[in-house]
């Protein structure tokens, strides 16, 4: 459990550093160094990255939305099937960024495994 909550904190912290240099896939860098070095077991190597990103994913993008008062946030969920809901725009947000984390935190556990037989 203690293994979990430092990936889930970590994986934010890094994300929110890299981001501020890197484009979005700097939330991919994030989740696969903490997949590297803090291996977790079974499902909870990917949903634990994912539910990270996923949050701070949704938090980012309502924080600049509400900048704005969500106006190109409903014209993009205009463009999308999802008749104009901003909110429903940053649940689909996250949920992307949050299976790119996931996907990249089992690819690092996977390296990590392959490191550890040599």
């Amino acid at each position: 459990m203690k293994r979990n909550i430092l990936n889930f904190i970590l994986t934010i912290f890094l994300a929110l550093i890299l981001s501020e240099f890197l484009p979005w896939w700097s939330i991919m860098v994030a989740s696969f160094a903490t997949g590297l070095f803090i291996t977790l077991k079974r499902s909870s190597v990917f949903f634990v990255p994912f539910l990270a990103i996923a949050v701070f994913w949704i938090i980012y993008s309502y924080i600049l939305s509400s900048g704005n008062n969500f106006i190109l946030a409903k014209k993009i969920a205009v463009l999308l099937p999802l008749n104009g809901n901003a909110y429903l725009l940053m649940l689909v947000t996250g949920i992307v960024g949050g299976i790119a984390a996931g996907i990249s935190a089992i690819f690092g556990k996977q390296c990590a495994l392959l490191l550890a037989r040599k």
